[in-house]
């Protein structure tokens, strides 16, 4: 995924979830578009380099969206737009050992009570068609190495989970996949101190058969890509 007409800036302060304050050199300062309603208050810090991407839509408020920030030396993309795309075109690209043979891809589906990131179907080794779901989660909270998610309680995440033990039960292949926005991750696990109810659900859906797999991303100042298999819980 690739970002056009980037900005560096530096942030300066976030009065609500949608926007933030930076100042742009040579410009001054500029209110800008948050594309991720997240806390981030670990990386969002008054000083912080950040990059911003340009909209082309010139009847935007803000002409600006705020796409990634350096932690230190660590460039995380928070864009939580970004991870369904990135995971579709790496499954297309047959990037994703877990599911490298898939012929069919289609983006949301709806399941239950819940609308899913991804259908897919594939045939197996004995020529029969797997159908399946996939619910994929950006991760930009880090800490000494270990990325974990959610950085703020989700009830939506939570309903989500438990409908993928239902289909799992049903037939379904079903795997939630956590694509960490950043590099340098020794690891992923459920942040069970801020939301105690997903971690749980979480580890009900591994118990039950649901696939738990997580990857991290090569991040550039201007793209988002998939990189590596990271261990999970």
């Amino acid at each position: 995924m690739v970002y056009k007409n980037i900005q560096r800036a530096v942030f300066l302060k976030r009065p609500n979830r949608f926007i933030a304050h930076v100042n742009i050199e040579e410009k001054g300062i500029e209110i800008v578009h948050v594309k991720n309603t997240g806390r981030c208050a670990e990386i969002l810090k008054a000083g912080t380099p950040v990059i911003l991407e340009k909209s082309q839509n010139t009847n935007r408020k803000t002409a600006y969206s705020l796409v990634s920030a350096y932690k230190g030396d660590m460039l995380i993309n928070i864009d939580s737009q970004a991870p369904n795309t990135v995971v579709y075109d790496a499954l297309i690209e047959g990037r994703i050992k877990e599911l490298s043979s898939v012929d069919v891809l289609k983006r949301e589906a709806t399941f239950g009570n819940s609308r899913f990131d991804i259908y897919f179907e594939t045939v197996n080794s004995k020529g029969l068609v797997e159908k399946g779901f996939i619910e994929v989660k950006g991760v930009t909270l880090e800490n000494n190495g270990v990325a974990m998610f959610p950085d703020a309680p989700t009830i939506r995440g939570t309903r989500h989970v438990n409908e993928l033990i239902k289909a799992h039960e049903l037939g379904y292949s079903c795997f939630v996949f956590f694509l960490v926005q950043m590099k340098g991750i020794k690891r992923f696990a459920p942040n069970s101190f801020t939301d105690p109810d997903f971690a749980s659900a979480l580890l009900a859906a591994k118990k039950a058969g649901v696939q738990i797999i997580a990857y991290d991303s090569i991040v550039t100042e201007n793209s988002i890509t998939i990189g590596d298999p990271v261990k999970t819980f």
